[in-house]
């Protein structure tokens, strides 16, 4: 199971535990304050996301998902002390879209698997968070507050999280480079503009996806909103309209 995460520390209190050896390369951020400690996404659940938290915090730690999907609360089933979105609760009691069988699908597919794994051992995390959020929200941590933006597009649920202090933006799926997908039934092509024109005002210093490449600047925010924009105006902005690909990101819808 060792080398399954890779841990890049992004300054003294803030890291990211990277899963490179699947194909979502999915990215979780622990932020360490003087009181607790706030981790976003827990990653797909392969191997214990935990054994690594501890490494790096000593204290209580706070699990948080920027949405409901098996890819970003993997982990969850380590921290009971978790929030979510209000918006995704029955997927947290039985009423998540896809059958188990179909993300097991995803969890094996272009995946470098630990060896001995059996992914018929992985379920889909259930559980009760110890808050329930509904956006605009502060999470104070201890000498660090972060800002919990409602952004639904991807998922109804989906929340990007704000640290002013820091200029830091947790964007989750809402931002990456590669392919963002909006064609599921649960998307929603117009509410991710606005998700999208919402977030574009911020003045983000640095931008942490929970996906792919890390090298990734806040301009390309402006260059999303603006292109949905214009798919809008055009009225492609749908689900079926097709992928269009605008060079280090396309979307799917």
């Amino acid at each position: 199971m060792k080398d399954w995460f890779t841990i890049e520390e992004i300054d003294d209190d803030t890291y990211v535990i990277s899963e490179y050896r699947h194909w979502e390369e999915t990215h979780c951020y622990l932020l360490n304050g003087s009181e607790r400690s706030l981790l976003i996404d827990t990653g797909l659940g392969i191997c214990n996301i935990s054994e690594i938290i501890r490494k790096l915090t000593n204290m209580p730690v706070t699990a948080i998902a920027t949405h409901i999907h098996w890819d970003h609360i993997g982990g969850h089933k380590y921290y009971p002390d978790f929030y979510a979105h209000e918006a995704e609760l029955e997927w947290l009691s039985g009423g998540f879209p896809q059958p188990l069988e179909m993300i097991k699908e995803y969890v094996v597919d272009r995946c470098d698997l630990p060896d001995g794994y059996d992914v018929n051992t992985y379920d889909l995390f259930q559980g009760t968070p110890t808050k329930i959020l509904y956006g605009n929200e502060c999470i104070d941590i201890g000498g660090r507050r972060i800002d919990v933006l409602h952004t639904p597009g991807h998922a109804p649920g989906h929340m990007c999280f704000w640290e002013k202090e820091k200029g830091y933006l947790y964007t989750g799926d809402l931002v990456y480079k590669d392919t963002l997908t909006a064609w599921f039934p649960s998307t929603d092509p117009n509410a991710y503009l606005q998700s999208l024109e919402k977030i574009a005002k911020l003045p983000a210093k640095r931008i942490f996806p929970a996906h792919h490449s890390l090298a990734i600047q806040p301009e390309i925010v402006i260059r999303m909103r603006d292109a949905f924009r214009k798919l809008k105006t055009g009225g492609q902005l749908h689900h079926g309209s097709g992928t269009f690909n605008y060079g280090d990101w396309s979307i799917w819808l």
